[in-house]
């Protein structure tokens, strides 16, 4: 879509990849065009070429799902998939290694006097759940830590992350789970999500996340969370000047972290 509007190759780095299924509220990407392209953009309106990207994406994105899903009859400019802003920033700025850290929500709706029909975005649990021992287990699992018990681990790639906040709480009928971290793992949130929730229900004691965090295997006892409630709502960026200087750091490899030091 980006090359038609363009008319050059584009190659698009978004800040976070999400499993199918999970949603994105607020994802950042950047891509490199020339500055000809760029400055064309407008054409004979007044429009800034950010302005005149923006319109354009949401117009060809509106028409695709049209002509792709006809038979859910979508309202007319209607897409899954909005783009809000564009602008040009420095060449040191990459999405993905630029990003000091990214927050996810999950969305829980436990007990049946909560479901609603209309949270199609929400998972529905029959019974309620303890909130105060799911946060009480989740304070265990902040810091850096080696999370291979609760991800899915890439060849050469580190299973350590950052951990800076992983809580509840309830808004209206609805209990939503908070993760932030300076990256996540292949299915981590989701991981974290499933966890704690057998903690809320019940079925696992407080201790048991800290258990696997110190485990660091993935075993039969991995418990992975549907992904339709999970939403990258957040992605936080130092200032400019630091673009280049974060994106350096968040590319060095860590491997495991002694629980010693943690």
């Amino acid at each position: 879509m980006l090359s038609t509007i363009l008319r050059e190759p584009v190659e698009l780095t978004v800040a976070g990849r999400t499993d199918a299924g999970v949603h994105a509220r607020n994802q950042v990407a950047h891509f490199d065009i020339s500055y000809p392209a760029w400055t064309s953009l407008p054409g004979r309106s007044t429009r800034s070429p950010g302005q005149s990207l923006v319109m354009r994406a949401n117009s060809l994105l509106a028409r695709a799902a049209a002509i792709a899903l006809p038979e859910l009859n979508f309202p007319r400019g209607y897409s899954d998939v909005v783009v809000r802003s564009a602008e040009e920033v420095p060449a040191e700025f990459d999405a993905r290694f630029s990003a000091l850290w990214r927050e996810y929500s999950y969305r829980i709706a436990d007990g049946i006097r909560r479901w609603d029909p209309r949270l199609t975005d929400t998972l529905w649990l029959s019974e309620e759940l303890d909130v105060e021992a799911m946060n009480t287990a989740a304070q265990d699992l902040l810091g850096e830590h080696d999370f291979l018990s609760f991800c899915k681990p890439r060849d050469g790639a580190s299973t350590v992350r950052t951990l800076q906040r992983l809580y509840f709480e309830r808004v209206d009928d609805v209990l939503i789970g908070h993760a932030r971290a300076d990256a996540f793992c292949h299915s981590q949130v989701r991981t974290l999500m499933g966890t704690l929730i057998e903690v809320g229900r019940g079925a696992r004691p407080i201790s048991w996340p800290a258990a696997r965090l110190a485990a660091r295997n993935r075993d039969g006892e991995v418990v992975v969370a549907p992904p339709h409630p999970l939403t990258l709502e957040q992605v936080g960026y130092p200032v400019a000047e630091h673009y280049e200087t974060q994106a350096i750091a968040a590319r060095r490899y860590r491997g495991v972290v002694d629980s010693d030091n943690t």
